[in-house]
């Protein structure tokens, strides 16, 4: 048996983030060999990470990368806002999204199948590894991948990411155009741009509305129509992003801010809200010191 020095121990601890007892435990049914004894726990990381698969990743980080023309938005999942911050996990969201901007995968099976920058290993064995090393699931959520002339914002480190795409360059209002998106969340650029159908479902709720109000008890349909026309113009208020009062000026709408200092258009924008969606994960002190008692 291979006589294991508390160097060799150390080294391997810090190649691999495991714990000193697992490592010298790995050394030691390796003869001493660092480059199986990283394979052997890499193996039981794997391991390890599938165990974890199941577990709730809804905190963790929006990614921005801009290069060349192309920028990324990717949402890159842990379980704790405390591994979120962690440099490591945020280098790793920050890599994800450079291989998304050079490789431009179709979706996130294929991104996961794509050469991680610097290492002989895929996006999906890097996930698992870090999995093995920060002792999180973590997870590759969406991304998207745009180019042209597109401005972005970050806020609140990564928990809301923004990307703005113009038809020309709009270097003097994007940034706060951007900062619209992020606080006011619109789904539509503009009124043309909401389906017929969601229109007509908006307008149908607002009729109902109308119809339970005592004093509209014996308005025909007619006139109830009308009404809920007028209404609609509410909904286009808060749901398209021109139509939305701007949050540094509430004296004109968004539309009108960009009018106003470019003749560039929105034609596209992206924002993503970490964990949005999902099911956070909450933990109970007490029953997990009971479990630990058990």
């Amino acid at each position: 048996m291979a006589n294991i020095s508390a160097k060799e121990v150390q080294a391997l601890r810090e190649r691999t983030g495991v714990g000193m007892m697992d490592c010298k435990r790995a050394l030691v049914e390796t003869d001493g060999d660092m480059e199986k004894a990283v394979i052997l726990l890499r193996e039981k990381g794997i391991a390890k990470a599938d165990k974890k698969a199941s577990r709730i990743a809804a905190e963790g980080v929006i990614a921005i990368y801009q290069d060349n023309g192309v920028t990324v938005l990717c949402e890159v999942n842990a379980e704790t806002d405390f591994v979120a911050k962690n440099a490591k996990f945020q280098a790793f969201a920050d890599n994800i999204a450079s291989v998304v901007a050079k490789e431009a995968p179709k979706d996130v099976e294929a991104l996961m199948n794509c050469k991680y920058p610097g290492e002989d290993l895929t996006v999906e064995d890097k996930r698992k590894e870090m999995v093995m090393v920060i002792g999180e699931n973590m997870n590759v959520r969406r991304f998207v991948r745009l180019e042209g002339n597109v401005y972005t914002y970050n806020h609140g480190n990564g928990r809301i990411g923004v990307a703005v795409k113009f038809d020309a360059p709009a270097d003097e209002c994007a940034k706060n155009v951007c900062m619209q998106v992020a606080s006011m969340n619109p789904k539509y650029i503009r009124e043309s741009d909401v389906p017929a159908a969601v229109l007509e479902q908006e307008k149908e709720i607002i009729k109902v509305q109308i119809k339970n109000d005592p004093k509209n008890a014996n308005k025909p349909d007619s006139i109830i129509e009308k009404m809920a026309s007028g209404k609609i113009g509410k909904f286009f208020t808060e749901n398209c992003l021109e139509d939305q009062e701007y949050f540094i000026d509430d004296n004109m709408t968004v539309g009108e801010y960009i009018a106003s200092c470019t003749t560039a258009k929105v034609v596209e924008f992206v924002r993503f809200e970490r964990g949005e969606g999902m099911e956070k994960r909450e933990d109970n002190f007490a029953e997990e010191v009971a479990s630990m008692i058990k």
